[in-house]
């Protein structure tokens, strides 16, 4: 994406920014490359590459080195810029910019394998750090473990010392850290992973112990693999943003992002080689990661998938614009009301505070985060966000209503059409199987329910077999088929 500008020139080191653009407040060229992160996507550089900075501007030396693992999009946008890009704060009280400096540089696996292993095997990498979305990890649903016949794994077992995925990345990387005699670096996710710490400690385990036992052993003893929640909403990137970034800054900047003024950071503080002091920016480090984690992923997260599913059938872009619909904003309060029981106390949060402050951030009317973009990956999404507080929600004998009304939501958007006849992808890595199960059955909630909770990997026995999950979630999904989306959110909110 371009900036149509004849008159701006393209942001770069040597680019003078105007007073009111927050700049890199230290010598970039000074300082050393200690991170290699994997996806250097918009949420990373609106989130980690952002502490980073900070923790830079407080006297670290930590650059970072991305990785794109698949398009080059992100590189050829970023390495002309010299890694700067303009972070776009968008709050309600109204937009600022702040050009970030933390990113060396971005290599392009696919293009460049060599430099990449290269960055990765690096004495001076001391942190490898990870935003590649819950469905780039290879994970089994089934067992919580490797799936190895993965798109992103099956190549790399079957020729492990040229990965391209990224467990294949880091285990290969260790070994020639192991083989040369070079010490071993923190793997550390930032992916919406329950315990995305141990989660990606297993997969490298069981990765490398396929191709040799004895590494395994090496990396279980000697790499460390921190738990962390993350928390900023990042919608993606449009020629708005570009506009806004330019306006603000006086400079072309295609490489640009938008955010909320609202972050968290939440980090277990496990690292065998250091790191930077992330708590300049503002980051927690805490010994149990867990609590802040299923409070995202079960009261954030869940009511966003919600919301997403049934508001985006609704005909809602935006999920400002869901927050605008009286009636779908109270099924967003009660989901996160809902969610809440399912929790044990968080250290140093009000749950009741933190439900407010995800209503006003919800609502952010410049923020323009798309219901689409949120509904996508749904079954690798559903497990943490729905699927397991509805169990315990089943099992303390508690209301299923707000989790059978979210499961059925996504159960019509599954169908892959809207009401007015128009067809969308689900951008989902099971599509195609979901597509076989579903085919012919438009207006049949039974057996949409049925094939859907027999899913294999997805729903697990003990909620799919209960009876009044099946019930609450049939009776609501024939409502939306029936009668539509915006009855069926309408009769919900009465209760």
């Amino acid at each position: 994406m371009v900036v149509s500008s004849a008159r701006a020139t393209r942001l770069s080191a040597s680019s003078i920014l105007p007073p009111s653009t927050h700049a890199p407040a230290y010598d970039r060229a000074a300082r050393k490359t200690g991170i290699v992160h994997l996806g250097t996507g918009a949420f990373h550089k609106a989130h980690q590459a952002v502490y980073t900075d900070d923790a830079l501007a407080a006297g670290g030396d930590w650059m970072i080195a991305g990785v794109s693992l698949r398009s080059p999009d992100v590189a050829d946008a970023l390495n002309p810029q010299d890694g700067l890009y303009t972070l776009v704060v968008r709050g309600a009280e109204g937009v600022s910019a702040r050009v970030v400096g933390s990113i060396a540089k971005v290599l392009v696996a696919p293009r460049e394998p060599q430099a990449v292993m290269a960055a990765l095997t690096a004495p001076e990498t001391k942190i490898v750090s990870l935003t590649i979305t819950e469905k780039g990890y290879g994970l089994d649903p089934k067992t919580g473990g490797l799936d190895r016949a993965h798109a992103s794994v099956a190549p790399d077992l079957a020729d492990p010392r040229r990965p391209a995925g990224a467990v294949g990345l880091i285990v290969e990387a260790l070994r020639l850290r192991r083989a040369r005699g070079v010490a071993p670096f923190t793997a550390l996710c930032c992916d919406n992973l329950p315990h995305n710490g141990k989660v990606l400690k297993r997969l490298v385990g069981e990765f490398a112990a396929a191709v040799d036992a004895e590494l395994g052993e090496w990396i279980a003893a000697n790499v460390t693999f921190p738990s962390t929640m993350v928390d900023r909403i990042t919608p993606a990137s449009t020629e708005a943003t570009l506009a806004e970034a330019e306006r603000l800054t006086g400079f072309e900047d295609r490489a640009a992002v938008e955010t909320e003024p609202f972050t968290q950071w939440v980090i277990e503080d496990d690292f065998v080689a250091g790191r930077p002091a992330w708590e300049a920016g503002g980051a927690i480090f805490a010994t149990d990661v867990a609590p802040y984690e299923k409070m995202k992923l079960r009261m954030l997260n869940g009511a966003h998938s919600m919301l997403a599913y049934s508001g985006y059938i609704a005909g809602h872009q935006y999920v400002r614009d869901v927050m605008r619909d009286a009636a779908l904003a109270r099924l967003v309060a009660r989901h996160m009301d809902a969610a809440a029981r399912t929790l044990d106390p968080v250290p140093g949060v009000d749950l009741e505070a933190y439900k407010a402050d995800l209503l006003s951030r919800f609502a952010n009317p410049a923020i323009a985060h798309q219901t689409y973009q949120i509904a996508m990956d749904g079954t690798q999404k559903l497990p943490q966000r729905l699927i397991e507080p509805a169990i315990a929600t089943l099992r303390a004998g508690g209301s299923l209503d707000a989790y059978a009304f979210a499961a059925a939501a996504w159960m019509r958007y599954c169908l892959g059409m809207d009401e007015t006849g128009q067809r969308y992808a689900l951008r989902d890595p099971r599509e195609a199987e979901i597509a076989a199960l579903l085919g012919g059955l438009d207006d049949d909630s039974a057996s949409i329910v049925d094939r859907l909770l027999a899913l294999p990997g997805l729903f697990p026995h003990e909620l799919a077999a209960a009876p009044e999950w099946r019930r609450a979630v049939q009776s609501r999904l024939e409502t939306m088929l029936a009668d539509g989306m915006r009855r069926a959110i309408e009769s919900e909110a009465r209760g």
